[in-house]
């Protein structure tokens, strides 16, 4: 199981994130661009995905990633259940989610710099 904790840990090592507490939701972002979500209760993490992409992720695996809400269906993301996703897992979603926020300058520097 995936805890705030847990992405928090990844996110706050990403250049240009800030975290945000909006209305009870734990929210990660660059500038006004959000690509990580807590549902207030902590059972959920919406993220950023390509749109185009998102059918197959829920088709693929139903017990794990759900559709957003209807209002944000014209938005690159997707949701899935925290109980459901492995560290691992996690890690690499934030991770793809922050490359779509970011300029490919930042995201390319951020990459060298783990090697």
């Amino acid at each position: 199981m995936v805890t705030v904790e847990d992405v928090r840990r990844v996110a706050l090592t990403l250049p240009r994130t800030s975290e945000h507490l909006i209305r009870d939701r734990v929210k990660f972002r660059v500038k006004q661009i959000v690509y990580v979500a807590f549902s207030r209760d902590e059972t959920t993490m919406g993220f950023g995905f390509p749109k185009e992409e998102r059918a197959a992720l829920i088709a693929a695996e139903p017990e794990k990633f759900f559709p957003p809400s209807r209002s944000d269906e014209r938005f690159n993301w997707v949701q899935a259940w925290t109980a459901a996703l492995d560290e691992d897992e996690m890690r690499e979603l934030v991770i793809d989610a922050w490359r779509m926020c970011v300029p490919k300058r930042v995201a390319r520097e951020w990459e060298e710099a783990q090697r």
